[in-house]
């Protein structure tokens, strides 16, 4: 289930934590699939390079919270989006949680292709929230 909601306005920046980009976990955590790239890890969201969920995905433990500039891997690159985690993702063209975003559902929450809310290789920031999309 998605919702897609967009705004131009900012929102209240979440503290940020140190950035770790845990390739390890995935690769420990996520297992190659025929066609549909690597899994997202129980607990994360991850930001894929190519839409379909393809390339080497960008990972970030949900509980480490909020990102106010995507590290230059994936910074504006990311074409699909997957939430693993029992929060709600929303990914940002601009930084500091600014600009057009698109709300990513908890709980197993996708969006296979960025192209269709004109957010393709425009993530820039990524916010993790505890409340619902909307």
């Amino acid at each position: 289930m998605i919702k897609n909601v967009m705004r131009a306005g900012a929102t209240a920046a979440l503290a940020l934590l140190p950035l770790a980009v845990p390739t390890s976990a995935t690769a420990e955590a996520g297992t190659a699939r025929a066609g549909a790239g690597i899994d997202c890890p129980s607990g994360y969201v991850c930001i894929y390079p190519e839409v379909d969920f393809g390339g080497q995905p960008w990972v970030r433990r949900a509980a480490d919270g909020s990102v106010k500039d995507l590290p230059s891997a994936i910074r504006d690159r990311g074409s699909s989006i997957r939430n693993n985690s029992d929060r709600t993702a929303r990914v940002y063209e601009k930084r500091n949680h600014t600009g057009r975003w698109v709300c990513v559902t908890r709980s197993g929450g996708s969006i296979h292709d960025l192209r269709g809310y004109n957010l393709n290789d425009q993530t820039r920031s990524l916010k993790i929230n505890r409340n619902d999309c909307g």
